[in-house]
């Protein structure tokens, strides 16, 4: 049985990466990325930095050589190195590193504008480089910058270059498409002629994301036989990016059916701890490490999911070290609520579900997303003191918060069908909405709760726009009892919680609760 082709991965988030706007990493974030990426990702290869920028990426380079020197690593860091008279090479001998990634010109316009040189004088430099380099126990892969449009307007020249570098000790060449020109076709023809022209060189193809077709070029260069892709954590690099590692991997195994030694299981939690370094956010709906992208929110997905995993596909959550989520919104239906009680552990009954499903479609209108955290508080508000009478209906009502002035607010009430408006002002919000509410009760020579606690309750890791649920307890006619509310309001949420206590008195239907300690 013939073995299954393997890819090799070399990721460059800490060189090309590193490029993007605004991003720079710390000396010991770095460390921690190498670590990570090697230790965890199992990535073959990575590309830390780029020799001569500064000082200070020479001291984190040091660190990161060490760090792998001890792991035993040092063979897999490489650095990005110049045809610049042995500047970099020494550079990069000095900072403890082992591998060079040296930069030829991989088109005629590059070397003609750029260096000014014929080929054959391009080439004699690079030979010579390549020479000092080993002379120095120096690993070196070289990079063909601009290959792409080499390929596209100038072939001869590209050629000229190989043909004159074949025999040269470079372990790998490297075909970078530098300002993301290609389309997937251009890809796999140019891939394909450089592999039948040299079959015996080790290739690696360098995408860029330029017109958004990075990882399909990948695609189409492994298909024409490449060995290796380059990568970068959540797609991070100059202009638009480079091809990202998830989206890349998952493409290999299970669209190619080949294997890599990336260890998937952990590529979630890597691309979060490159988010908080980089501070460049990981869109919600970016393939695979998006906050969104294992989440049902449709009904409809929930149900066939429930009956037979009728809405997924080979990139199981389970995979990254995620799961799969059910949203709770203006969209849920009884299958979305039922599918993430079972992940709290909570059982209703149909008649249950059905109110809180229908309680969470109303909560849905006020914010896009009800957070799984956020259910208990919708349970228990629909099912403790959850009141079907309404003989006492909020009309309306209006809070007043102004600066240097007392809250005021208005109140628009019916019971039983009879109308009631107040105004009072207060020392806060609700307090000025109580007052209001006991002018029209003394008005009716109607008694009045007692309010014994106040109590607020954020749902763990909420946000700003959280639901609240205020649990009230009051005290009428010798008996203790709670009432709650949830909105995103915490103000609304009581006058809620309050309402659904005037009903319980209204029917009777109060709950002895005497076994609390009475204040």
């Amino acid at each position: 049985m013939r073995e299954m082709r393997k890819i090799e991965i070399m990721d460059t988030t800490l060189r090309d990466g590193e490029q993007t706007s605004g991003v720079s990493f710390a000396t010991q974030e770095k460390v921690s990325i190498v670590s990570l990426l090697l230790e965890e990702l199992k990535v073959d290869r990575v590309e830390i930095a780029s020799a001569r920028v500064s000082e200070g990426e020479f001291r984190s380079v040091q660190k990161m050589a060490r760090w792998a020197e001890t792991h035993g690593y040092i063979d897999r860091l490489e650095v990005l190195g110049f045809v610049d008279g042995g500047t970099s090479l020494e550079w990069i001998s000095k900072a403890g590193c082992k591998v060079v990634n040296l930069l030829s010109k991989g088109s005629l316009k590059h070397c003609t504008y750029q260096l000014r040189k014929t080929v054959e004088e391009h080439l004699a430099d690079v030979k010579s480089t390549i020479a000092a380099a080993k002379g120095m126990g120096l690993t070196v892969n070289l990079y063909l910058e601009d290959w792409s449009n080499g390929m596209r307007d100038s072939k001869e020249y590209v050629f000229r270059m190989m043909d004159g570098l074949k025999d040269e000790p470079v372990t790998r060449f490297m075909l970078p498409d530098t300002l993301g020109i290609l389309n997937p076709d251009e890809t796999f023809l140019f891939c394909t002629e450089m592999i039948e022209r040299y079959p015996s060189l080790h290739f690696d193809f360098h995408a860029h994301n330029d017109y958004d077709l990075a990882v399909p070029n990948v695609y189409e260069a492994i298909k024409a036989g490449v060995k290796g892709v380059h990568v970068t954590v959540n797609g991070l690099g100059e202009r638009a990016g480079n091809a990202p590692m998830t989206s890349v991997v998952a493409l290999i195994h299970d669209h190619m059916k080949l294997q890599t030694n990336i260890d998937e299981s952990h590529l979630f939690n890597v691309s979060k701890v490159v988010e908080t370094y980089s501070g460049i956010r990981i869109p919600n709906n970016k393939p695979i490490i998006g906050d969104n992208v294992f989440t049902q929110v449709a009904g409809i997905h929930a149900d066939g999911d429930k009956k037979k995993n009728l809405y997924f596909n080979d990139l199981m959550p389970e995979r990254f070290g995620r799961f799969r989520e059910y949203a709770l919104g203006k969209n849920a239906g009884k299958s979305n609520i039922i599918k993430n009680l079972e992940a709290l552990g909570i059982e209703l009954d149909d008649e249950s579900t059905r109110k809180v499903t229908a309680r969470i479609i109303e909560l849905g209108d006020k914010k896009e997303i009800v957070n799984l955290d956020e259910l208990p508080y919708i349970v228990s508000d629909v099912l403790k003191n959850g009141l079907d009478s309404k003989e006492i209906e909020m009309l309306n009502y209006s809070l007043t918060l102004t600066d240097g002035l007392r809250p005021t607010a208005t109140v628009k009430i019916a019971i039983k069908g009879e109308v009631f408006q107040e105004t009072a002002a207060g020392d806060g919000q609700y307090h000025a909405f109580s007052k209001a509410m006991y002018k029209i009760y003394r008005r009716l020579n109607k008694p009045t709760p007692e309010l014994i606690d106040y109590e607020v309750v954020i749902p763990p890791g909420g946000k700003t726009n959280a639901y609240v649920q205020t649990i009230i307890t009051w005290k009428h006619d010798g008996k203790i009892f709670k009432t709650r509310a949830l909105d995103i309001d915490q103000t609304v949420a009581a006058i809620k919680a309050t309402v659904k206590m005037l009903n319980m008195i209204e029917s009777g239907n109060i709950p002895n609760m005497n076994y609390l300690p009475l204040p």
